[in-house]
Protein backbone atom coordinates (compact mmCIF):
# COMPACT_ATOMS: atom_id res chain seq x y z
CA UNK A 1 0.00 0.00 0.00
CA UNK A 2 1.35 3.41 -1.02
CA UNK A 3 1.20 6.07 1.65
CA UNK A 4 -0.80 9.23 0.91
CA UNK A 5 1.31 12.37 0.51
CA UNK A 6 0.53 14.79 3.33
CA UNK A 7 2.45 17.98 2.49
CA UNK A 8 3.52 19.75 -0.70
CA UNK A 9 6.85 20.82 0.81
CA UNK A 10 8.52 21.77 4.10
CA UNK A 11 7.11 25.30 4.05
CA UNK A 12 3.54 24.00 3.86
CA UNK A 13 4.35 21.53 6.64
CA UNK A 14 5.66 24.37 8.78
CA UNK A 15 2.47 26.35 8.35
CA UNK A 16 0.39 23.31 9.30
CA UNK A 17 2.54 22.70 12.36
CA UNK A 18 2.22 26.35 13.43
CA UNK A 19 -1.51 25.89 13.92
CA UNK A 20 -0.75 23.43 16.73
CA UNK A 21 1.63 25.84 18.51
CA UNK A 22 -0.41 29.03 18.71
CA UNK A 23 -0.43 28.89 22.52
CA UNK A 24 3.22 29.99 22.32
CA UNK A 25 2.63 32.95 19.98
CA UNK A 26 3.86 36.40 20.94
CA UNK A 27 5.77 35.28 24.05
CA UNK A 28 9.16 36.85 24.82
CA UNK A 29 10.43 33.68 26.49
CA UNK A 30 10.03 31.47 23.39
CA UNK A 31 12.81 30.54 20.96
CA UNK A 32 12.42 28.20 17.98
CA UNK A 33 15.39 25.95 17.25
CA UNK A 34 15.61 24.30 13.83
CA UNK A 35 17.42 21.02 13.32
CA UNK A 36 19.74 21.53 10.37
CA UNK A 37 19.20 21.21 7.59
CA UNK A 38 15.77 19.80 6.82
CA UNK A 39 14.11 21.39 9.83
CA UNK A 40 15.05 24.96 8.88
CA UNK A 41 12.28 25.72 6.32
CA UNK A 42 9.72 24.19 8.69
CA UNK A 43 11.01 26.13 11.70
CA UNK A 44 11.14 29.38 9.73
CA UNK A 45 7.40 29.17 9.15
CA UNK A 46 6.80 28.31 12.80
CA UNK A 47 8.93 31.20 14.06
CA UNK A 48 7.18 33.62 11.70
CA UNK A 49 3.72 32.50 12.82
CA UNK A 50 4.61 32.71 16.51
CA UNK A 51 6.62 35.96 16.12
CA UNK A 52 9.49 34.16 17.86
CA UNK A 53 13.26 34.15 17.63
CA UNK A 54 14.74 31.51 15.30
CA UNK A 55 18.07 29.78 15.79
CA UNK A 56 19.83 26.62 14.69
CA UNK A 57 20.79 23.32 16.26
CA UNK A 58 23.16 21.25 14.15
CA UNK A 59 22.82 17.47 14.43
CA UNK A 60 24.73 14.73 12.59
CA UNK A 61 23.44 11.19 12.30
CA UNK A 62 25.88 8.36 12.97
CA UNK A 63 25.36 5.81 10.22
CA UNK A 64 26.43 2.18 10.11
CA UNK A 65 29.11 2.00 7.36
CA UNK A 66 27.65 -1.13 5.78
CA UNK A 67 24.15 0.38 5.91
CA UNK A 68 24.32 4.20 5.60
CA UNK A 69 20.53 4.44 5.83
CA UNK A 70 20.58 2.88 9.31
CA UNK A 71 21.19 5.38 12.13
CA UNK A 72 22.91 3.98 15.21
CA UNK A 73 22.77 7.36 16.89
CA UNK A 74 23.59 11.03 16.46
CA UNK A 75 25.70 13.89 17.77
CA UNK A 76 24.67 17.51 18.24
CA UNK A 77 26.11 20.95 18.92
CA UNK A 78 27.50 21.18 22.44
CA UNK A 79 29.14 17.76 22.46
CA UNK A 80 26.01 15.67 23.06
CA UNK A 81 25.86 12.16 21.67
CA UNK A 82 23.12 9.56 21.53
CA UNK A 83 23.85 5.91 20.74
CA UNK A 84 21.10 3.33 20.26
CA UNK A 85 22.46 0.30 22.15
CA UNK A 86 20.38 -2.19 20.16
CA UNK A 87 21.50 -0.88 16.78
CA UNK A 88 25.10 -0.69 17.97
CA UNK A 89 25.04 -4.30 19.16
CA UNK A 90 23.50 -5.48 15.89
CA UNK A 91 26.03 -3.52 13.80
CA UNK A 92 29.02 -5.43 15.15
CA UNK A 93 31.11 -2.26 15.28
CA UNK A 94 34.09 -2.17 17.64
CA UNK A 95 34.54 0.74 20.10
CA UNK A 96 37.38 2.04 17.91
CA UNK A 97 35.20 1.98 14.78
CA UNK A 98 32.44 3.82 16.61
CA UNK A 99 34.86 6.53 17.76
CA UNK A 100 36.16 6.91 14.19
CA UNK A 101 32.61 7.47 12.95
CA UNK A 102 31.97 9.99 15.70
CA UNK A 103 35.23 11.84 14.94
CA UNK A 104 34.37 12.11 11.24
CA UNK A 105 30.87 13.41 11.91
CA UNK A 106 32.15 15.79 14.62
CA UNK A 107 34.38 17.51 12.07
CA UNK A 108 31.44 17.93 9.71
CA UNK A 109 29.25 19.22 12.55
CA UNK A 110 31.81 21.89 13.43
CA UNK A 111 32.12 22.89 9.76
CA UNK A 112 28.37 23.15 9.32
CA UNK A 113 27.85 25.15 12.50
CA UNK A 114 30.47 27.70 11.45
CA UNK A 115 29.13 27.86 7.88
CA UNK A 116 25.49 28.38 8.83
CA UNK A 117 25.93 30.67 11.82
CA UNK A 118 28.86 32.80 10.69
CA UNK A 119 29.21 35.69 13.15
CA UNK A 120 25.66 35.27 14.40
CA UNK A 121 25.51 34.68 18.16
CA UNK A 122 23.63 31.67 19.46
CA UNK A 123 20.24 32.37 21.01
CA UNK A 124 19.98 32.44 24.79
CA UNK A 125 18.46 29.19 26.01
CA UNK A 126 18.63 29.27 29.80
CA UNK A 127 15.27 29.85 31.44
CA UNK A 128 13.37 30.00 28.14
CA UNK A 129 10.79 27.84 26.40
CA UNK A 130 12.50 26.11 23.49
CA UNK A 131 10.55 24.67 20.55
CA UNK A 132 12.72 22.19 18.67
CA UNK A 133 11.54 21.72 15.09
CA UNK A 134 12.44 19.15 12.44
CA UNK A 135 10.72 18.09 9.21
CA UNK A 136 9.67 14.83 10.82
CA UNK A 137 10.68 12.04 13.17
CA UNK A 138 11.50 8.51 12.03
CA UNK A 139 13.97 6.79 14.38
CA UNK A 140 14.23 9.70 16.84
CA UNK A 141 18.06 9.47 16.99
CA UNK A 142 18.76 13.03 15.80
CA UNK A 143 16.07 14.47 18.05
CA UNK A 144 17.37 12.63 21.13
CA UNK A 145 20.88 14.00 20.55
CA UNK A 146 19.46 17.50 20.14
CA UNK A 147 17.52 17.25 23.38
CA UNK A 148 20.58 16.03 25.27
CA UNK A 149 22.49 19.09 24.09
CA UNK A 150 19.64 21.37 25.07
CA UNK A 151 19.28 20.13 28.63
CA UNK A 152 22.82 21.26 29.38
CA UNK A 153 21.75 24.83 28.52
CA UNK A 154 19.05 24.76 31.23
CA UNK A 155 15.87 25.70 29.33
CA UNK A 156 12.69 26.10 31.35
CA UNK A 157 10.59 23.97 28.98
CA UNK A 158 11.33 21.90 25.86
CA UNK A 159 8.74 21.31 23.15
CA UNK A 160 9.47 18.87 20.31
CA UNK A 161 7.43 19.94 17.29
CA UNK A 162 7.28 18.05 13.98
CA UNK A 163 4.80 17.99 11.09
CA UNK A 164 4.75 14.20 10.87
CA UNK A 165 5.82 11.14 12.86
CA UNK A 166 4.83 7.49 13.15
CA UNK A 167 2.35 6.40 15.81
CA UNK A 168 4.17 5.94 19.11
CA UNK A 169 6.89 8.49 18.37
CA UNK A 170 6.12 10.38 21.57
CA UNK A 171 7.13 7.30 23.56
CA UNK A 172 10.54 7.27 21.85
CA UNK A 173 11.18 10.87 22.86
CA UNK A 174 10.01 10.09 26.40
CA UNK A 175 10.96 12.46 29.18
CA UNK A 176 13.75 14.05 27.10
CA UNK A 177 11.13 16.64 26.15
CA UNK A 178 8.43 18.25 28.26
CA UNK A 179 5.90 18.30 25.42
CA UNK A 180 5.52 16.60 22.05
CA UNK A 181 3.54 18.27 19.26
CA UNK A 182 2.89 16.50 15.95
CA UNK A 183 0.57 17.76 13.23
CA UNK A 184 -0.08 14.35 11.65
CA UNK A 185 0.69 10.76 12.64
CA UNK A 186 -0.50 8.48 9.81
CA UNK A 187 -1.03 4.80 10.67
CA UNK A 188 0.64 3.83 7.37
CA UNK A 189 3.79 5.89 8.05
CA UNK A 190 6.72 4.56 6.02
CA UNK A 191 9.32 7.32 6.18
CA UNK A 192 9.40 11.09 6.52
CA UNK A 193 10.27 11.71 2.88
CA UNK A 194 7.23 9.80 1.69
CA UNK A 195 5.00 12.34 3.43
CA UNK A 196 6.15 15.15 1.10
CA UNK A 197 5.67 15.77 -2.61
CA UNK A 198 8.90 17.78 -2.60
CA UNK A 199 11.49 16.46 -0.15
CA UNK A 200 14.63 17.59 -1.92
CA UNK A 201 17.77 18.36 0.08
CA UNK A 202 17.96 21.75 1.79
CA UNK A 203 21.17 23.43 0.64
CA UNK A 204 23.64 25.30 2.83
CA UNK A 205 22.82 28.60 1.13
CA UNK A 206 19.11 28.24 1.82
CA UNK A 207 19.83 27.57 5.50
CA UNK A 208 21.92 30.73 5.72
CA UNK A 209 19.31 32.74 3.81
CA UNK A 210 16.43 31.69 6.06
CA UNK A 211 18.44 32.36 9.23
CA UNK A 212 19.36 35.81 7.94
CA UNK A 213 15.74 36.51 6.97
CA UNK A 214 14.55 35.66 10.47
Amino acid sequence: MVMTTLFKDRAEAGRALSDHLLAYAGRDDVVVLALARGGVPVAWEVARALVAELDLLVVRKLGVPSRPDLALGAIASGGARYIDPKVLAASGLSPQQLEEIIATESRELARSDALYRGSRKAARIEGRTVIVVDDGVATGASMCAALMALRASKPAWIVVAVPVAPPGAQAWIGTAADEFVCALSPPDFCGVGNCYSDFGPVGDEKVRMLLAAS
